[in-house]
């Protein structure tokens, strides 16, 4: 038995997308600034489990989108997640997005001092004197180093984006982010993804641009 496509035109196809899942969430309602991080989320792994995994601490959103109108770059720990970001709409408020996971000075830090390229690239990033958000979906050494510099005060993350995704010390990373009174996004348990953290960064920067939050988000 062949089940039957859908007719909709290529234009419509996110929007369908939002409509089905608001219809498969079945009433569930959550705080305004944080439905459209959850459903895009899930818009992009197809996963509803994100709308209980999603916590948000110390207003998170609304910290970012200050953070972002005042100029904040986005610093990812993958070349997949800074593909990802809308740059376009970042660059509009004077933000820029940074990996320096390639870089070759913190290739050779890495190497010199048996640390992970995550924990330098952290570390490069708070040289650089501006507002940071971080988004952070493989790494959680990068979680960790970030955990240790606020605690340090040498670093303060207007957001930190916490979704790294697998087995060691991903749990344990995410919850000690929570621990801090940092602003913060954090898929608790072991799920997660550079996809999940470009959706997050692009669900806050589209409610910077109201047209855009209500064809997609809403």
């Amino acid at each position: 038995m062949k089940i039957e496509l859908e007719q909709v035109l290529p234009m419509d196809i996110e929007r369908r997308s939002f409509e089905i899942i608001t219809e498969e969430l079945k009433g569930r309602t959550f705080p305004p600034l944080e439905e459209p991080v959850i459903k895009r989320v899930i818009h992009t792994t197809a996963d509803f489990d994100y709308a209980d995994n999603l916590c948000f601490s110390h207003q998170p959103v609304e910290r970012a989108m200050e953070a972002i109108r005042r100029g904040a770059d986005i610093v990812t720990d993958t070349q997949m997640a800074k593909a990802g970001i809308n740059k376009k709409v970042l660059a509009a408020f004077g933000g820029e997005v940074h990996c320096f996971m390639s870089d070759e000075d913190v290739a050779r830090t890495a190497k010199e001092r048996h640390i992970t390229r995550a924990v330098a690239s952290m570390e490069k990033a708070a040289s650089l004197g501006k507002p940071l958000i971080f988004a952070i979906g493989n790494a959680p050494t990068a979680l960790i180093r970030l955990y240790e510099m606020i605690q340090e005060k040498t670093i303060r993350p207007e957001l930190i984006i916490g979704v790294p995704v697998g087995f060691v010390n991903v749990v344990a990373s995410k919850e000690w982010i929570l621990e801090t009174e940092t602003p913060a996004i954090v898929a608790r348990g072991r799920k997660g993804g550079s996809n999940v953290a470009a959706a997050i960064c692009n669900a806050i920067l589209y409610q910077l641009q109201p047209s855009r939050v209500g064809v997609s988000d809403k």
